[in-house]
């Protein structure tokens, strides 16, 4: 759950806080990264500033909370899911690539 900002968190059969979220692993590499979207605008402004507060207790300058994803939420984001998927790295596993440089056309190191 804490690693999940966006996502809708449940309580598992043990009583522990869980997000409701997956990722895809191939060979040890990361493909796709899913989870159900947190629609409640209160709880995303809770989560925003209790990750600023947790900024400012290690040194780090705050973040400006998203207000456009609020705003968002406060008019009614439908329940929804989603997954992003690295076509970038599915095509690196596809050509036995070692690295993703190898197969971007525009990688920081031809640059």
């Amino acid at each position: 759950a804490s690693q999940a900002a966006l996502a809708k968190i449940h309580l598992n059969e043990a009583g522990h806080a869980v997000a409701k979220r997956f990722e895809l692993y191939i060979n040890g590499i990361e493909i796709a990264n899913a989870y159900q979207e947190l629609t409640q605008a209160q709880e995303q402004a809770h989560r925003f500033a209790a990750d600023n507060q947790t900024r400012r207790a290690q040194g780090k300058p705050p973040v400006q909370a998203d207000m456009a994803l609020l705003h968002a939420l406060e008019a009614g984001l439908p329940e929804c899911s989603g997954i992003a998927l690295g076509f970038d790295r599915l095509l690196m596993l596809s050509v036995g690539a070692q690295s993703l440089d190898e197969v971007l056309s525009f990688s920081l190191a031809r640059c």
